[in-house]
Parts: structure tokens; C-alpha cells; sequence
């Protein structure tokens, strides 16, 4: 899931069909409607900041922040290691990928090889170059997507096109030998694409399931939605139960959904309201969003913004009145993916695999959802890893997890009343 950027907000200025009217105005007159309280502190300096929030929230970036330095490209024979400014990112270990040259480019970056605190540089191993001259790129940005596609990855695949609201969204389909009944559909988070999925095609091949990666409205791939604006997993669950008709449409005959991030609010959401619901054998949730208002409070203050400055955003968010503000088509029901609060109403086995470091959806709620419903809900903490770069830290780990839970999981059930096997 892609930041919100610490920037600093536009002017608010008039709409063409305000007369003139103000945003802090008209809020501040809906506000009176509602309340004076409400109505007199929005109409204060803070309604500005209060709709930038919102707006950021669930308005889709056009393009990433080229927020990473690379200082320099060394080559030894067939070996090329680049040198990073030291951030965050850059020094923790694993592997991961470098997007450059506006996303046109693509590396593999692996191993740290040297580390200096001092001058803020980290050196690291350059695997592969996917697209692109490295040896130009000077800023770009750091992601968990390390391969660009399953031919990356050695995987034969086809593109397909999934009916969705306004179009086609296209998806990448991995077969699995044979014929698989069961079928992995993986959504990616916010601000990312399929690719990120493709870290799970592996675990999900070898357990003999059938991956489709998904797009979905509004990532670039998919058709916009009406309105232009992420609905939270509200909407976008929808074009998740298409591919899950998909699915089933071509030989599946149960589904397990993989979300990272905002991807895994999207399934929680499939999960609870799509017809296809009981065929829904499985969740496997990588860093997941599992209660917005937590996230939505956490963003506020990486951003500064004073917290009742951000509830009042996300008033905006839910309320009728704030459509006009925020651009939504319909207001974003915040309650209703609180999955934390609706723990027990949760009754889809679900693996949640989230790092302690998490920086950006905090790991608390998805370890308070494992503990209000431990029947169906599994939780397992990494460490160092930031956002849903689980697998990226420590691959090893986060696969062996994957495959021993859902093995567990698709075994065979018995019928009610069948005798278990005796042992000879």
C-alpha cells in the first residue's frame, strides 16, 4: 500500500457550481444543519485540513514518489551492487524491488553488503534488471514487488479479462498441473498492483492451486470506478466476487483469497457480503487492514495533523454531507470494516501474517482480531519487515507458515457421522 505524502495542503477553492461559496463555508453551513458544535468548529482554518485527509485517503496517487536516492552503480564483471542513501528501507535486509525512470525501470535489489551510518549510504547486491538502464536511474522508489511478472518467476501464465463494473479488469491466471478445484484469487493492496501478489504463486503451486492475481478499481489496470475514489474495500469487493465467478466459472469449485494490506479489508469484505461466500474455504491476509479508524488515526499523527482534525476526516468519510467535500459517490461505512469489533461475526479460517514493525497499517488490531476469535483466527508476528514486506524479510519463514496452515486447511473433510481413519 502506497504512503500518503507528508505535503503540505492546497488552497481549498470555490467549485464552479458554488456561487462563490467556500469549501470551509459549505461544510461549515452543513455542519449548523447538524449541529452548532460541529458547525463551529469546522468552520475554523481546520476544515480545510480536515478535507485534504480525507481526500488523500481514497484519492489514488497518479504516480509514486520517487522518495528513494540511488547514489551510484558498481560493476564487477557480471556483478553489479548500487549504492542507496540509507533509509528506512534500504537497511533492512532482504530482497526487494527498485522502481526507476518513473516505473518504466525495474531491479531486483538482494543482499546489504555494506552499511555506513556515518556517510548514509548502504551498499546492496543488484540481482537482476527486469527494464530499464540502472546505471542512469538516480531516484525512485523501494517496493515488496520484486518480479515484474510470472515469466520473472519461471511461471508459464495467461492474461485474462474479468467482467467487472465499467469494463474488464485484467488478471494474470497461474495453472496449477492437473485440475485444480481449488483456486488461490490474490488482491494487492492500495497504490500497488498484481505484482505484489506474486510472492504467494509458489506456496499457492505447491499446494496445487491455481492462482489468479488480480486488478481492481481505480489501480490503473482495472476500469475507474464512477466517482475516481478507492471505496476502502466497500466497492471493491465487488470486482473480487467477479473473479471469484471467474473462478468457478472455469473449474473451480472452492476459493481461497490472499489480500495484502488494503487488499486483505477487500477480502474481509468478500468474505462477509459476496454470494460466492460459503466457497470461501480460506484467508490469507498479509498485513491487512483490519479496523480503518486505527489506520486513519495513525496517518493523522505520522502527518501531524491533530487528532480530532482527523476524526472529523473521517466524519467526512461516512457521512452524506461530506460527499460533496471528499468526491465519494456514496459515503465509506467505516463500522462495517471494523473487523476488530465484528471479530465473532468472522467465520472464515484466516491466517493474518503482519510485522511488528509495521509502519504504516499498525499490527495491533490484526493481533487483537486473532485473540477475540481464536477459532478461526490464526496470527503470526514477524519482525524488522515494514509494510507487507513479510515475505521479503524472511521468504523462508512466511512460505513454510503459508503452506502448513492452509495444508491443514484444505484437508479433506469428513462427512458427519464418518469414522476417522484407525491407525494400523
Amino acid at each position: 500500500m502506497a504512503s500518503f505524502q507528508r505535503t503540505r495542503p492546497a488552497p481549498v477553492q470555490s467549485s464552479p457550481d458554488s456561487g462563490g461559496m467556500s469549501l470551509q463555508t459549505k461544510w461549515a453551513i452543513g455542519g449548523a444543519i447538524g449541529g452548532g458544535g460541529l458547525a463551529g468548529l469546522l468552520a475554523t482554518g481546520s476544515s480545510a485540513l480536515a478535507v485534504y485527509f480525507a481526500r488523500r485517503v481514497i484519492t489514488p496517487a497518479r504516480q509514486r514518489a520517487a522518495d528513494q536516492e540511488m547514489l551510484a552503480l558498481i560493476r564487477d564483471g557480471q556483478r553489479q551492487q548500487a549504492i542507496f542513501a540509507a533509509t528506512d528501507d534500504t537497511t533492512v535486509d532482504g530482497v526487494y524491488g527498485f522502481f526507476f525512470d518513473g516505473g518504466k525501470g525495474h531491479a531486483r535489489i538482494g543482499r546489504i553488503v555494506s552499511y555506513s551510518p556515518a556517510e548514509r549510504t548502504v551498499l546492496r547486491d543488484v540481482e537482476a534488471v527486469y527494464a530499464g538502464d540502472l546505471s542512469t536511474a538516480r531516484r525512485g522508489w523501494w517496493s515488496g514487488a520484486v518480479h515484474p511478472d510470472p515469466a520473472a518467476v519461471g511461471l508459464p501464465y495467461e492474461e485474462v479479462m474479468i467482467d467487472v463494473d465499467r469494463g474488464q479488469a485484467p488478471a494474470w491466471l497461474v495453472r496449477a498441473g492437473g485440475t485444480a478445484r481449488t483456486w488461490a484469487v490474490m488482491v494487492h493492496g492500495r497504490g500497488a498492483t498484481r505484482q505484489e501478489a506474486l510472492r504467494a504463486v509458489g506456496p499457492a503451486l505447491e499446494l496445487g492451486l491455481t492462482s489468479l492475481l488480480v486488478s481492481y478499481r481505480n489501480d490503473g489496470l482495472a476500469p475507474s470506478a464512477d466517482d475516481g475514489r478507492y471505496g476502502l474495500g466497500s466497492t471493491e469487493w465487488r470486482d473480487v466476487e467477479a473473479a471469484i465467478e471467474y473462478a468457478l466459472a472455469n473449474g473451480a469449485e472452492e476459493i481461497v483469497l490472499f489480500g495484502w494490506s488494503m487488499g486483505g479489508a477487500i477480502c474481509l469484505q468478500a468474505a462477509d457480503l459476496s454470494r460466492c461466500r460459503h466457497l470461501i474455504r480460506a484467508m490469507v491476509l498479509d498485513a491487512p487492514v483490519t479496523d480503518w479508524v486505527n489506520v486513519l488515526a495513525h496517518h493523522a499523527q505520522l502527518n501531524r495533523i491533530p487528532s480530532l482534525v482527523g476524526r472529523y476526516g473521517q466524519l467526512m468519510l461516512g457521512h452524506p454531507l461530506g460527499r460533496r467535500l471528499t468526491g465519494l459517490s456514496a459515503p465509506v461505512d467505516l463500522k462495517a470494516m471494523d473487523w476488530v469489533s465484528r471479530a465473532v461475526e468472522l467465520r472464515t479460517p484466516t491466517l493474518v501474517l503482519h510485522s511488528v514493525d509495521d509502519e504504516y497499517v499498525p499490527y495491533g488490531p490484526s493481533a487483537l482480531l486473532a485473540e477475540r476469535n481464536p477459532e478461526m483466527v490464526t496470527f503470526e508476528p514477524f519482525r524488522q519487515a515494514r509494510h507487507t514486506k513479510e515475505w521479503n524479510v524472511d521468504p523462508e519463514r512466511w512460505e513454510s507458515l503459508v503452506k502448513a496452515w492452509l495444508r491443514q486447511q484444505l484437508a479433506p473433510r469428513l462427512n458427519p457421522g464418518a469414522l476417522a481413519p484407525v491407525s494400523p
